[in-house]
């Protein structure tokens, strides 16, 4: 009976370490929880290309929005634990949404396993060149002269951007009306006509633009500048002191997705990541590399679980 078990368990690791070698053996699923041309979207895609190019891999983004990214996220944690689906999640649909939303499908400390993170990025307040808006300042006297007359957009109810607006409201003591639009382009798009005010945004969402000169951005919510923007000011430098809101984007998978194959795709695009040439694509649409083990991130994700759970509730935001 000894001999059975032993030959047994030598057998399940014999396949085990030829799954991992074989590995991926048809392409992987790449769900984007947003519509075509935000920053998760373009992340996502540079991701996916650049893998294909580097490791050989076929990686195929899947654009699956809407409710803030829930939607997405909530198909990746029903797919099978086979390797071949995973989804470009963030502190909005991850560690956000789950203290919104009332009857959200998953829990993602539970339905999910964290693979690799890939980056983080600071959020910008944003108006139109053409706007009457040219300091944070201005904004906040024009909300205090007319209370819930200036409005800004986002890429959703939900959304860790949308949360970044609500905290200044209450930082400030104003209020700002708030637009939420099914990710990031609409809103651009709105916000550029001058049809909203103002847009708040992830940087890679808004940098092209910025950069073009259609965009003045007016502060960064992170707790520094950016080192994509390093003239523009924080909120916290004009005067809103401690105030930190920014975001991250990584890889996860169903649970239960072998630990071989989260350590192999963990490998390859933290390789992927050490190279200039994907630190400099990743700098160029606003966002900063860091990379992490799966157990560092999977770390990251709890600990912004609990702690999003209170500045959600002291905001008093909820979506049905």
């Amino acid at each position: 009976m000894l001999r059975k078990f032993l030959s047994f368990i030598a057998l399940a690791l014999m396949l085990c370490a030829a799954q991992a070698q074989t590995y991926p053996a048809k392409p992987i699923r790449l769900i984007v929880p947003f519509p075509p041309g935000g920053g998760t979207d373009i992340l996502s895609r540079l991701v996916a290309t650049k893998l294909t190019e580097s490791a050989k891999w076929t990686v195929v983004p899947d654009n699956r929005g809407g409710a803030g990214g829930t939607i997405g996220i909530a198909e990746a944690a029903r797919a099978a634990p086979t390797g071949y689906d995973m989804v470009m999640g963030q502190k909005d649909n991850l560690v956000v949404a789950p203290w919104l939303y009332k009857n959200l499908s998953y829990d993602p400390t539970k339905d999910l396993v964290a693979v690799a993170h890939v980056a983080y990025t600071p959020v910008v307040i944003v108006t139109g060149v053409q706007s009457r808006f040219k300091t944070l300042a201005d904004v906040v006297a024009a909300a205090k002269a007319a209370p819930d007359s200036i409005t800004y957009g986002s890429p959703g109810n939900g959304t860790t951007i949308h949360l970044a607006g609500e905290i200044f409201n209450t930082a400030a003591n104003i209020k700002l009306r708030h637009v939420p639009y099914k990710g990031s382009n609409p809103a651009m798009m709105d916000v550029l006509a001058g049809n909203v005010d103002l847009m708040v945004s992830s940087l890679p969402s808004a940098i092209s633009q910025i950069k073009s000169g259609k965009l003045r951005p007016l502060a960064v919510t992170s707790a520094r500048r950016s080192t994509s923007l390093p003239d523009i000011p924080t909120v916290a430098e004009l005067g809103y002191k401690d105030f930190d809101v920014s975001t991250w984007y990584g890889l996860f998978m169903p649970a239960a997705t072998p630990k071989d194959i989260v350590a192999t795709v963990n490998a390859e695009v933290n390789k992927l990541l050490a190279t200039n040439d994907m630190k400099a694509a990743i700098h160029a649409q606003g966002a900063e590399v860091q990379n992490m083990t799966p157990e560092q991130f999977s770390t990251l994700l709890k600990t912004d679980y609990q702690k999003w759970k209170g500045i959600v509730q002291a905001s008093g935001a909820t979506i049905e």
